[in-house]
């Protein structure tokens, strides 16, 4: 049996809450003989510029390109807002997407059968939603240059943000949204600004070529990123796969996330190229909340999308499609029990801390494995 390497980087806030959960399955699958793991942890965020003054320290950096896949829980906090720009906690995150190559992030939104009641939208809008936001994640106005802010004299200042695309950027990222719609329900939709930016007029162009060139088998639908994020409130289950920029991916699936009752309940992958020689990629697994200080060390934080993320690495990492869809299983049958955390508590259902769901899911797990 193969054995894989894990980076665990649980971060800030309720990040290692939730980190531990996962930390709780993978030691299962190990003493069951399901699966090898090797885990190591790192620090990264607000935690890492405590203890090294930089939001990543150089030997994690080394440990995370080592490393299968790594495993990552939230960063940020009011305790570090007033951190050197380069050094605050999120810049521990864009440096593992920059320097790991993840050029490729999927965030899917799936309403579990028992939450259709938790979303704000109407229940025959949201049920049975399964839709997946591909957004680029390493090129646009994040990582853009110049970005800047200078000193115009008189109390003024200007801010400069920098949108920029390649070709080679879009196209890649094109495919990945093409390939994954050709494994569920074949449909495309593409997501820009092309009526007032540049980079959405290349964006519109490149995935159209591509499509035409490489997937004409698949549908394709263009539609700009604001009226986009309408549509996402208004009927959500006209898309399958929404492919987009970084900043429009940024916002809108957050928007995707809300509609599923909770952004405790949305995973994410981070996925790089695919290695000509080993087949491998790099790849890191992330849940879409935040370090949510405001309730971080009360067991209150729902660990289901830090969950959910180890089973999109089990996914997209380590080709245990079928254990993945055991995990997503046991989540569902949880929450069809009724146990709720905090965030998705309802009436008539059971009130549980991050580590009874956990343990929840687990037992669930252990159940369908049997």
């Amino acid at each position: 049996m193969a054995t894989h390497k894990l980076l665990l980087l649980p971060g800030d806030g309720i990040g290692p809450e939730v980190m531990g959960e996962v930390k709780r399955l993978i030691d299962w699958l190990n003493a069951a003989g399901i699966a090898k793991f090797e885990t190591d942890t790192g620090l990264v965020g607000g935690s890492a510029y405590d203890a090294h003054k930089v939001s990543i320290s150089e030997g994690d950096m080394v440990k995370a390109k080592d490393a299968d896949a790594v495993i990552f829980g939230a960063v940020g906090g009011p305790k570090w807002d007033a951190v050197p720009y380069e050094v605050r906690p999120e810049a521990g995150l864009l440096r593992l997407r920059k320097d790991l190559g993840l050029f490729a992030n999927l965030r899917p939104a799936v309403c579990y059968p028992a939450l259709a009641d938790a979303s704000s939208l109407k229940r025959e809008a949201i049920e049975g939603l399964d839709i997946v936001i591909v957004r680029e994640l390493t090129g646009g106005v994040y990582f853009g240059e110049p970005k800047t802010i200078t000193d115009l004299g008189n109390g003024q200042k200007r801010a400069i943000d920098t949108q920029v695309y390649d070709t080679y950027e879009i196209e890649r990222i094109a495919r990945v949204a093409f390939d994954l719609a050709k494994v569920r329900k074949n449909k495309v939709t593409s997501m820009e600004k092309r009526n007032v930016m540049k980079s959405g007029v290349l964006w519109n162009e490149v995935v159209t070529q591509v499509h035409k060139r490489e997937y004409a088998d698949v549908t394709l639908e263009h539609q700009l990123a604001d009226s986009g994020g309408m549509m996402l409130v208004k009927w959500p289950k006209q898309f399958d796969v929404i492919v987009t920029d970084n900043l429009f991916g940024d916002m809108l699936s957050d928007i995707a996330a809300m509609l599923t009752g909770s952004l405790g309940m949305l995973p994410s992958a981070s996925l790089g190229e695919v290695d000509v020689k080993s087949k491998k990629r790099k790849a890191l697994y992330e849940p879409v909340h935040g370090s949510a200080p405001d309730i971080a060390g009360q067991g209150l934080a729902n660990p289901i999308a830090m969950i959910s993320s180890f089973g999109m690495a089990l996914r997209y990492s380590f080709d245990m499609g079928a254990l993945a869809d055991k995990v997503d299983a046991a989540i569902a049958a949880v929450l069809a029990s009724g146990l709720r955390t905090a965030d998705i508590k309802s009436e008539g259902t059971t009130a549980a801390s991050t580590t009874q769901m956990g343990e929840a899911i687990l037992k669930e797990l252990q159940k369908l494995h049997a």
